[in-house]
């Protein structure tokens, strides 16, 4: 067994990226592993940085914060101290019977990949430490609706993605829908790459921010930002049509149009209908933490203001698991620059939990920031929130798991005539989040749609049901071989106490 890292960091995006550098910085052995080939994680997300001109990361939104953290990891790196494994997915996280942790990873990518790797990205490798300091990200939350599962329907995440990672647009004439002011980055992106953006469709009204004055400004940077992405809409001619939804995607074998309709004050599509002409569709209802590892090593959990499922940590990022810290978005989604204060916070708790004594202050500093970032984001998840009972805009066709094409008539049939009545019973008898994805994209519409069909609101418990995986990834069976012949025939499941 390899000797243990003082701690070993997942994820290089906002939160680990900070993590990983202000652990190392204060004295302590680090591994940062991250499934990306170049640091940066989705919100950091850049085009290849071996055939990038010099500065290519300027464009980026807190591109200064991005740069100095890779410089720092490029650095400390080369130093030998951060052991940097990118490429490489974690899909199991134990406790070990001496209180270290190992992380089982595999390669994701066939690399090259970024210069400030310590190690090629090869065989699969094991990391043990002895505190953990998870930073899983997130990904885009979505809701069904009819025609959703045609060609040319993404995420407005993977939209980004493409066209920040790739230099890619992914359509040429765009609807931008859902919720959530992501929804201003992507439309504005695709039109500075010379996509037609049809209309940005938001659920919420403009008013939303009232409802928590205080909160609204307590990140002033944000409401420049936001001047910023209404400058380009208006430069750009994107029409913002609020308090709207698709109601239906339109096409045959692809996308053709979508067709809109207005919300009424109680929640449901009743004002005129529209159809508006598109290629691509990109659909965002906020995020979904991604928390596979969390609750793999048994870390407690509640639902926070948007309705996700989140870790509960202290004040110090603690979990509930000794010697666990997380991070960024995995504890309630708020954004970069949260993400980067949450995860300086991670590394410096634990630097001073091993006697280090110098980052007190800057404890308090960083503990500020995050509280008034904190606030930010309450206010923003009480402006953006998702559609209460949105499933009664659905009819019994519209596909709800697009890996099982179970339908929303399938799980309506399942509560009314086979007694479901909870998410982990209409995935038993029904099938969603059986297949390829485990329920990363139809489990909270699944949960959301076993609570509204037994009339009571959405708890943790009803989200849990459907977030915890195990392996956290896809995994080679010659892995799976290999970690039974080295545990003696146990596999995932038995070592967690888990199933998939």
């Amino acid at each position: 067994m390899p000797h243990p890292h003082d701690v070993a960091v997942v994820g290089a995006g906002p939160a680990g990226l900070a993590a990983a550098v202000e652990a190392a910085e204060a004295g302590l052995d680090v591994a940062l592993v991250d499934a990306a080939g170049q640091p940066g994680g989705q919100y950091w997300r850049h085009f290849d940085e071996r055939h990038a001109a010099p500065g290519d990361a300027r464009g980026l939104p807190g591109g200064p914060v991005f740069t100095d953290l890779r410089a720092r990891l490029r650095a400390l790196s080369g130093s030998g101290r951060v052991r940097y494994l990118p490429g490489r997915q974690v899909w199991l996280a134990t406790r070990d019977d001496d209180g270290t942790f190992t992380l089982r990873t595999t390669a994701t990518v066939s690399a090259p990949v970024s210069a400030a790797a310590s190690v090629p990205v090869s065989a699969p490798e094991s990391v043990t430490a002895r505190a953990l300091i998870l930073c899983p990200g997130g990904y885009d939350r979505q809701l069904p609706v009819p025609g959703w599962d045609l060609p040319g329907v993404m995420a407005a995440g993977g939209v980004q993605a493409l066209l920040k990672g790739h230099r890619t647009l992914a359509g040429k004439r765009a609807v931008v829908a859902g919720t959530g002011p992501f929804l201003l980055p992507v439309a504005t992106g695709l039109a500075r790459a010379g996509a037609a953006v049809a209309a940005v469709v938001e659920a919420n009204g403009t008013l939303g921010w009232s409802r928590d004055p205080r909160g609204a400004v307590s990140a002033p940077g944000k409401g420049v930002e936001a001047l910023r992405y209404a400058a380009s809409m208006a430069r750009h001619r994107i029409p913002y049509r609020t308090g709207t939804v698709i109601r239906e995607v339109l096409g045959d074998g692809r996308v053709e149009a979508v067709r809109t309709a207005v919300l009424a004050r109680d929640g449901r599509p009743a004002g005129p209908e529209r159809e508006i002409a598109a290629d691509l569709v990109a659909l965002g209802w906020g995020f979904t933490p991604s928390l596979e590892l969390p609750l793999m090593l048994g870390a407690r959990t509640r639902l926070d203001l948007d309705g996700s499922l989140v870790v509960v940590v202290d004040a110090l990022q603690r979990s509930s698991v000794e010697g666990v810290y997380v991070a960024g978005e995995a504890t309630g989604v708020g954004g970069a620059a949260l993400a980067v204060a949450e995860g300086r916070l991670s590394a410096l708790a634990l630097a001073a939990s091993t006697g280090d004594p110098a980052g007190t202050a800057a404890i308090r500093r960083v503990r500020r920031r995050i509280r008034r970032a904190r606030r930010f984001a309450a206010a923003m998840h009480r402006a953006y929130p998702v559609p209460a009972g949105w499933p009664r805009w659905l009819p019994d066709s519209a596909v709800v798991c697009r890996c099982e094409e179970v339908t929303y008539g399938d799980l309506r049939h399942a509560h009314a005539d086979l007694g479901a009545t909870d998410p982990r019973t209409l995935k038993m008898l029904a099938r969603p989040g059986m297949g390829w994805c485990q329920g990363r994209i139809c489990g909270f519409a699944t949960a959301g749609i076993a609570s509204c069909l037994s009339g009571r609101p959405s708890t943790a418990e009803d989200l849990r049901a459907l977030s915890g995986r195990t392996p956290a990834a896809p995994v080679r069976l010659g892995e799976l071989a290999a970690l039974a012949e080295e545990t003696g025939g146990g596999g995932p499941a038995e070592e967690t106490g888990g199933s998939s």
